[in-house]
C-alpha cells in the first residue's frame, strides 16, 4: 500500500523560478531515497510557507525519509516542520483520478 506524506515549513524564499533553480540538485537527490515515488513541491510566497506532497511505496520508508529531511532542513535553520502522513484509499483515489497505483 502506498502512503502520502504532507510537509510544510516557513521559509523566506526563495521561491517560483529562483527556487527552482536553487533546490534543482536537491530535487535530483530526493529521486534516489527509498521507496520514494513522486513529490509535488508546494510553496506560497504571500505566506513564507513551502513543503511538497510525497508519495512513498511504505509508512517505513515515508518515515524514515521525514526524519533524514527535517534534519537536512534544521542545517538550513528551519527547525519547525509540519508532516503527515496517511494512507490511501485506492479505490476511492482511482475514481477521482489520483496519481497513484
Amino acid at each position: 500500500m502506498a502512503y502520502v506524506m504532507h510537509v510544510d515549513f516557513k521559509m523566506a524564499g526563495p521561491f517560483g523560478d529562483e527556487m527552482a533553480k536553487a533546490f534543482a540538485d536537491l530535487a535530483k537527490s530526493i529521486n534516489e531515497e527509498e521507496g520514494f515515488l513522486w513529490k509535488i513541491w508546494t510553496e506560497n510566497p504571500e505566506t513564507n510557507e513551502a513543503g511538497g506532497i510525497y508519495l512513498f511505496e511504505t509508512k517505513e520508508t515515508a518515515e524514515k525519509y521525514i526524519e533524514m529531511h527535517s534534519k537536512r532542513l534544521a542545517s538550513f535553520g528551519i527547525n519547525e516542520v509540519n508532516a503527515k502522513i496517511f494512507a490511501i484509499n485506492s479505490p476511492l483515489t482511482a475514481i477521482n483520478k489520483g496519481p497513484v497505483t
